[in-house]
């Protein structure tokens, strides 16, 4: 789903599955910097600002955690 203003997708840090549902992590270059996306095939669950930081990676590595603990699994891109 793209969005008004977005340059374009710069990275996809993961992606997950549960049955038909799939869900990705994508970083976006937007307007005066980068989002971060949770992603699914029908729509945009959250997004956030986004900096190139260990603190900000570590969140989104998290998060993944926290999905495959409520059986979330990785899915091939």
């Amino acid at each position: 789903m793209r969005i008004p203003g977005e340059a374009g997708r710069l990275a996809t840090l993961w992606h997950l599955a549960w049955d038909d549902a799939r869900l990705a992590c994508v970083i976006y270059r937007a307007n005066g910097g980068m989002q971060l996306k949770i992603e699914s095939e029908e729509a945009v669950v959250m997004t956030q600002p986004f900096e190139l930081q260990p603190r900000a990676l570590a969140r989104a590595h998290a998060l993944r955690e926290a999905l495959k603990r409520r059986g979330w699994r990785d899915a091939e891109s």
